[in-house]
């Protein structure tokens, strides 16, 4: 019966997921656009064209499981080189 659950879990469709990740980029953006001190628009753009966004994507990373502020650190750190 939990498996059967776990089945039919709408959390794990690819479109729920997609809005999931959509507005955890949006935070990401809103944080690094007050950290670069940048319009938010210019800090999604950013953010969109950068390998920790790539990642962030790709589950196999693992990005995914950590926090908007671990990210936005990421996407710092790679800029940062």
């Amino acid at each position: 019966m939990i498996e059967q659950n776990q089945q039919n879990d709408p959390v794990k469709s690819p479109e729920i997921q997609e809005m999931i990740i959509s507005n955890r980029i949006g935070q990401i953006s809103a944080e690094l656009a007050k950290r670069l001190n940048i319009a938010p628009e210019r800090a999604l753009e950013l953010f969109y064209e950068s390998k920790t966004c790539a990642d962030l994507h790709d589950k196999r990373t693992g990005l995914y499981m950590y926090s908007n502020l671990y990210v936005a650190d990421e996407f710092m750190r790679e800029k940062e080189y």
